[in-house]
């Protein structure tokens, strides 16, 4: 769907970064957001979405609501609960299915889920002002459960502390699960993204699902790679999270994560275009003001884009500005480079022609490359 190759099309607060997207439902719409503020996208759906439309457990369950009647359902996604109501009419269930609902407490986790709802002919009785399925837990519990039995349409994510809390109110709980998570059947783009994180060939990655966060580190540790992938994600790749249940998985792994006050796609790519900007290196070097971003470097404002062996030179001059960094430095710096320096001076030129200002890079007879920091500067990095 997207590549590492894209560049934007304009400059934008994302303009210079690169953002995985793990995302299986609505990654079109997340990559749309990301590219129109000037990311480039690297996607790879870490998991695929199986609708159980055919499924025993889901009619077992639909079977149930319709013969034992619950007091209270709550449903959790609007796809989910469309695709329920679709999958009763395909059993002949459906309209039995909405005259139960109809004379029963009906709650939704949020405004998408009461469009869904509306749109079936039913109504609902109330919604958290928080789309957060902890406020619904709070409401249920203050209600009392005891003695109650409570339908919870399952969208694929765990809902940790949620049953077990009703269960233990004295509730009777009945799951119904309207689709399923699987492994996607092509996992070589979900290797790409792998590398490119490991490699910190990415500056964000982004997760909409707990199951995907989950699926990620699951193929990450088939590939040995679970070390470097945590690393990455605590020191250089920044991961957002659309919300608290997606980050559990992180979590649970030690990765701390970066989340939106409100849990929707538009807060999550602007919390990105807040916190991407921030993490990158400014420096005044030679005049010019030069921000140092993840495929790109602004100069004065203007972007340049930087093939990866000249961001690899930059950043390796950056972590001591001002000093000299030697040829043999720099050419571990450079990936794949072998042991010849001359790859070093052909990277070196590239980068100066990307800049677009040459005097940015000092050459350093017989010692090596410097940025030309500005003096007023100096003193401020001398002890970097």
């Amino acid at each position: 769907m997207y590549d590492e190759e894209q560049r934007p099309d304009q400059h934008g607060p994302l303009a210079g970064f690169t953002v995985g997207v793990t995302a299986a439902r609505r990654a079109d719409e997340l990559g749309a957001l990301l590219q129109r503020r000037g990311a480039a996208v690297l996607h790879a759906p870490a998991l695929r979405i199986v609708q159980l439309a055919d499924d025993s457990e889901l009619l077992a369950a639909t079977k149930q609501v319709i013969d034992e009647v619950p007091d209270v359902v709550v449903a959790t996604t609007a796809i989910g609960f469309r695709g329920w109501i679709e999958a009763a009419d395909g059993w002949g269930l459906g309209e039995d299915l909405l005259q139960r609902l109809r004379g029963i407490e009906l709650l939704a986790r949020g405004p998408k889920v009461k469009g869904a709802i509306r749109a079936a002919g039913l109504t609902e009785d109330w919604s958290p002002s928080s789309e957060s399925m902890a406020e619904v837990l709070d409401r249920l519990l203050e209600e009392g459960v005891e003695g109650r039995r409570i339908a919870i349409q399952l969208h694929g994510e765990p809902l940790p502390g949620f049953v077990e809390a009703l269960r233990a109110g004295g509730a009777e709980v009945l799951g119904v699960p309207v689709y399923r998570w699987m492994p996607p059947e092509d996992i070589g783009p979900v290797d790409r993204l792998l590398d490119a994180t490991v490699s910190r060939g990415l500056d964000a990655l982004t997760f909409t699902s707990a199951p995907a966060a989950a699926s990620l580190l699951t193929r990450a540790e088939e590939r040995g790679l679970l070390p470097e992938l945590l690393a990455a994600l605590n020191h250089d790749v920044l991961p957002a999270c659309v919300g608290p249940v997606t980050a559990l998985p992180l979590q649970a792994r030690g990765v701390d994560t970066v989340q939106p006050e409100r849990f929707r796609l538009g807060p999550l790519v602007q919390l990105l275009c807040q916190e991407l900007p921030a993490r990158a290196r400014t420096l005044p070097i030679a005049g010019h003001r030069v921000e140092i971003r993840g495929h790109a470097v602004l100069v004065d404002g203007a972007l340049r884009p930087v093939p990866p062996a000249g961001m690899s030179l930059l950043r390796a001059l950056s972590r001591r500005p001002g000093w000299v960094v030697a040829r043999a430095e720099l050419l571990r710096a450079l990936p794949g480079a072998g042991r010849d320096e001359h790859a070093v001076e052909t990277a070196m030129a590239r980068l100066r022609t990307s800049l677009g200002a040459p005097k940015l890079i000092q050459t350093v007879v017989k010692r090596g490359y410097r940025l030309a920091l500005d003096p007023a500067a100096d003193a401020k990095y001398s002890d970097v």
